[in-house]
């Protein structure tokens, strides 16, 4: 009897035990909980709970070289948003058709944004953007009409020089499903203005600065909770960005090359600052934040002229006799063929099963080197070309970035084409030619350049070798403090192993095509002395036409003691275009603007008659 006592008080004494220390555990498992890991516990409840709106940071502002006057700001704008929770769901139909009219699109639009799966959330969510604030205005008057819909602050982009810089600065636009996926991590979120194109995309990390954030508490239902706090984490605004442009002359630039299908480079040789870029045909960017923007859109995407495309960057041409200057330098460079020795002219050359006919058709009579540059003899250099042989020519030609990116600071950047015969093999399954040599000794046949390109090959002559990258970036800003925060500084491109001798020699051949050459009865400025090259290029070789591409290549002044003073101008004008010999017409103007700090006006009213009449093709 008194073993058996013993051992329920021995049960009785484990189970208290057991339960005592079930308790102990519980007891410093609730403590651990509520004490030591509340913090983070605290955080998740809250997690759950709270829901995040962004808060749209100002876009940094885009200025010209001289960062007074922005090229483009930040207009003040509404977003409209719709939360479809807070509504019945057969009452959103009408919904969507009264908003549709206030902001003057179809319903339908307004639909696709809310799909059936967000009908009951209280999510907002982001209908249409730039919406002015009159339309708010008319919205919160009536209210009562508009349960549902609420508005957020989004400024939108204003484009000071719309046609000039469209191409070079680009536009923003909203983000689309494609760029979220790409972009997620890097911050962006539905509804994010993104840029699309030029500086606006280059750049967008910069310019965008970073959203801010407001948190609000909801319920199970997504619910905003009333009398909750709401925390608040401000924007940061995004740079400002200064570019080497010059308002000035891309004006000049723009107006000089009028409405013709081409383009226009003006670039500072000694560092690569682009001064100038100019495309035609040309678009508004404005247009995209107004009512119609996706027709404006759709009609420029169907126009066959293709005015997004950047013709100065993402065209390759033939580049027809401005090519020579490659020529003249790989003559000069490898010295087995002398500089005086003449060729004759006759107006054509026989080779193999075929005749070759030069520009000039009664020929040019007996011409050296310089004297067929001037002259832009094609029977000079079809013969140096023969002697010279591909695969020399077309070493010089990557020497002078023919077929290479010059890796200016845009997007889509073409590279043209150098042909090799390995490339004809495998492209076209046809050997390599001698008349594909002939054919490449005057620009013409495969080879392709881009305008960015060609300004860079006549960089390389002034600067006596050196290539220093293009770039369009100066500096950013930090818009509180108005410090800079970056600065540009040139950086070489390429190093030619060519010797300055030659490049000082081909720099006097080319001022000898302006004094005594092909572009004497056109260059006719006295504001400086110019030295380049013309160019007129069959859209396909070896075919008869009357429409030719037309190409001025050309830097001044030609003497200087400060090489800063220099700036390289490249002029393309279309085939597609009246053929009027424009592209040294262009620069003349361009030019003199420059030099004589004049205007568009002023410099016609200057050299008229500025251009002397032109008859058939000149080269």
């Amino acid at each position: 009897m008194e073993s058996q006592e013993r051992l329920q008080r021995r049960r009785f004494v484990i189970l208290t035990g057991i339960l005592a220390g079930g308790i102990g555990v519980l007891v410093l498992y609730l403590f651990w909980l509520q004490i030591v890991r509340v913090g983070e516990y605290t955080q998740r409840a809250r997690d759950v709970s709270e829901r995040e709106t962004p808060i749209t940071a100002q876009r940094g502002e885009i200025f010209d070289t001289r960062g007074d006057d922005p090229l483009v700001f930040n207009v003040d704008s509404f977003a409209v948003d719709v939360v479809p929770g807070d509504l019945p769901v057969s009452a959103l139909p009408g919904l969507f058709s009264r908003l549709a009219k206030v902001l003057s699109v179809p319903a339908e639009d307004i639909a696709q944004k809310v799909p059936p799966k967000s009908y009951r959330s209280f999510q907002p969510i982001e209908v249409m953007g730039g919406v002015s604030l009159q339309t708010i205005s008319v919205i919160a008057e009536h209210s009562g009409d508009f349960a549902g819909v609420r508005w957020h602050n989004k400024p939108i982009r204003s484009y000071v020089e719309s046609g000039a810089l469209a191409h070079v600065i680009g536009y923003v636009g909203d983000i689309n499903r494609e760029e979220l996926q790409v972009l997620y991590n890097k911050g962006y979120a539905p509804g994010t203005a993104l840029g699309k194109s030029g500086i606006e995309k280059q750049y967008d990390e910069l310019l965008r600065g970073r959203d801010g954030k407001s948190y609000r508490v909801v319920d199970v239902k997504e619910k905003g909770v009333e009398g909750a706090d709401e925390k608040v984490v401000p924007p940061t605004p995004g740079l400002n960005v200064v570019l080497t442009i010059d308002r000035r002359i891309q004006k000049l630039a723009e107006q000089a090359l009028g409405p013709r299908n081409g383009s226009v480079v003006v670039l500072r040789p000694s560092t690569g600052e682009v001064l100038a870029l100019v495309s035609y045909p040309t678009f508004d960017p404005n247009q995209f934040f107004s009512v119609g923007s996706s027709e404006y859109f759709a009609k420029l995407s169907l126009d066959p002229s293709s005015p997004f495309l950047d013709r100065a960057i993402q065209s390759a041409y033939p580049p027809g006799s401005t090519f020579k200057i490659i020529m003249t330098s790989g003559i000069i460079d490898d010295g087995t063929i002398p500089v005086n020795q003449a060729v004759l002219c006759t107006g054509k050359i026989e080779f193999g099963d075929r005749v070759f006919n030069c520009w000039q058709k009664t020929g040019h009579g007996y011409e050296d080197l310089f004297g067929g540059l001037a002259q832009s003899c094609d029977v000079y250099f079809w013969t140096m070309g023969n002697r010279l042989g591909p695969d020399k020519i077309l070493s010089y030609a990557r020497d002078f970035g023919v077929g290479s990116l010059t890796g200016i600071d845009l997007p889509g950047e073409a590279s043209g084409l150098l042909p090799t015969p390995e490339w004809k093999e495998k492209v076209r399954h046809i050997s390599w030619l001698g008349g594909d040599t002939l054919n490449l000794s005057i620009g013409q046949g495969f080879v392709t350049m881009t305008p960015l390109q060609m300004a860079d090959m006549v960089a390389m002559v002034v600067n006596e070798g050196v290539v220093y990258r293009p770039h369009l970036l100066k500096e950013t800003v930090d818009p509180q403090t108005n410090q800079p925060v970056t600065v540009v500084r040139p950086e070489v491109l390429h190093q030619s192993p060519i010797s300055k001798e030659t490049f000082r020699q081909v720099q006097d051949a080319l001022r000898g095509v302006i004094t005594v050459g092909t572009a004497g009865p056109v260059i006719t400025t006295k504001a400086v002395e110019i030295a380049g090259k013309t160019g007129t290029a069959q859209t396909v070789a070896g075919v008869e036409t009357k429409a030719w591409h037309s190409w001025f290549a050309a830097y001044g002044p030609y003497h200087t003691d400060n090489p800063d003073d220099r700036v390289v101008v490249v002029v393309m004008a279309e085939a597609s275009d009246n053929w009027e010999w424009w592209a040294p017409k262009a620069a003349n103007l361009i030019f003199q603007g420059i030099f004589a700090h004049q205007t568009y006006e002023e410099t016609v009213a200057t050299l008229k008659p500025w251009y002397a009449p032109v008859v058939g093709r000149i080269d």
